[in-house]
């Protein structure tokens, strides 16, 4: 599991010796921008588009895929199709989510036209502003 960030910053060597990545969102978002959701007095903090956030999923699966094994990914961005597109074009092709989930993303999935969501992506990527970041992946995502 790639929960931490300093498992995240060592993915290639974590890789090495690993059958599978499995990436949780949710404890990731936690520890790399220090803001518990379940704290209702930082809990708007909270936030899996910052930056720092998604560099770690990016390298994480990067490493996964340079080193050949599989990687998924599970939290609440996997089950919510606003972060599909951008997920897919990081190179995620594994999400775990609740039942209740699947038919939306399932969805999600057959709209995307992998290139463009690989485009977007990297765009996205090179953006520093979570809220530019957040207008680029709904922009992207067309309306809802």
């Amino acid at each position: 599991m790639i929960e931490i960030p300093s498992a995240a910053l060592t993915a290639d060597a974590l890789a090495a010796v690993s059958d599978f990545f499995a990436v949780g969102s949710n404890d990731l978002t936690m520890y790399t921008i220090a803001v518990d959701r379940t704290d209702d007095q930082v809990a708007g903090l909270y936030n899996p588009l910052h930056p720092a956030v998604l560099r770690l999923i990016q390298g994480t699966a990067d490493a996964a895929l340079r080193n050949r094994i599989p990687i998924s990914l599970c939290g609440e961005i996997a089950g919510n199709p606003r972060f599909t597109a951008l997920l897919l074009g990081l190179g995620i092709r594994e999400l775990s989510m609740s039942a209740h989930s699947l038919g939306s993303v399932k969805q999600r999935v057959r709209e995307i036209e992998l290139s463009a969501a690989q485009d977007r992506a990297n765009f996205i990527m090179s953006q520093t502003d979570t809220g530019r970041i957040a207008m680029l992946l709904d922009d992207f995502n067309g309306p809802v």
